[in-house]
């Protein structure tokens, strides 16, 4: 496996981890049985948590297609693979800057999140321009 594969895998972590804690932190008043029950969420970190963890699944599709496609037309490998690790780092610390209540960080590390995956996406468009 590519190290831009195993950056699809942590992305998909990220997402999940992302909820957990909040989860394993409000056990109390988290009831499995009704897991996803607004009336948990309500809580200014737990609702931020889950918007964050919402967001990693939607940011996920685009990023793991462009990860694909940019292997499959055989784009530049060190490439697709350094911008991959961008992303989840990026990604990492829009987590936390969302969780944290960092609003105006937080959207731009979204739209740097969203660069980076359409660049992935166009490398193969641009790969006989790049010499690599």
């Amino acid at each position: 496996m590519t190290i831009a594969e195993w950056c699809v895998f942590a992305s998909v972590m990220l997402y999940l981890l992302t909820i957990a804690p909040v989860k394993w932190l409000g056990a109390k008043q988290f009831d499995n049985a009704r897991p996803r029950d607004p009336a948990f969420y309500q809580d200014g970190i737990r609702a931020r948590a889950l918007g964050a963890h919402q967001n990693g699944i939607e940011a996920f599709p685009f990023f793991a297609v462009a990860v694909l496609l940019a292997e499959f037309r055989v784009a530049p490998q060190n490439l697709i693979n350094e911008l991959s690790i961008l992303f989840v780092i990026v990604r990492s610390a829009y987590v936390l800057t969302y969780v944290g209540d960092r609003p105006a960080l937080r959207s731009i590390l979204w739209a740097l999140g969203f660069v980076i995956t359409a660049a992935i996406f166009f490398l193969p468009l641009i790969r006989n321009y790049l010499h690599v």
